[in-house]
């Protein structure tokens, strides 16, 4: 993965559209379109390999619609070149989040006294349980 070559493209393929936004502003919300939709094809992406492409579509899965674009929606602040600069950036930090490999899980045993604590809560649990059943009466 390229870096630089990632984030020049993010920058240069990334499209846009604005709608209003909800939430505080008073009537600006109203009248001002703030909202950012920010759209991006997959395959346009440079500096990345095949394969890291067909990773960022697996793991981003949620964000990719059947033309293979990658979207996201910022209205976090009231205006909008913040909010295109923001999804600017959300969307850099979740392709390379996407791109880190997940280190491989090894599966251990549990320990033998970990093994004897649970044995011992579900032999107590039990006694309690059959404790109960002869003193309750309807």
């Amino acid at each position: 993965m390229d870096d630089h070559a990632l984030s020049d493209s993010i920058q240069h393929e990334a499209r846009f559209t604005f709608s209003r936004s909800g939430g505080n502003g008073g009537q600006n919300v109203n009248k001002v379109n703030t909202k950012v939709h920010l759209s991006l094809s997959l395959a346009a992406l440079q500096g990345i390999s095949e394969l890291e492409r067909k990773r960022i579509q697996e793991k981003l899965r949620n964000m990719v619609n059947k033309d293979g674009e990658l979207h996201l929606d910022v209205d976090a602040n009231r205006s909008q070149e913040l909010n295109r600069a923001l999804a600017i950036a959300r969307m850099e930090e979740r392709i390379r989040t996407a791109l880190k490999a997940q280190p491989q899980r090894h599966r251990t045993k549990p320990t033998r006294s970990a093994n004897e604590r649970r044995l011992q809560a579900k032999r107590l649990l039990g006694e309690r349980k059959r404790n109960r059943s002869g003193t309750w009466q309807y």
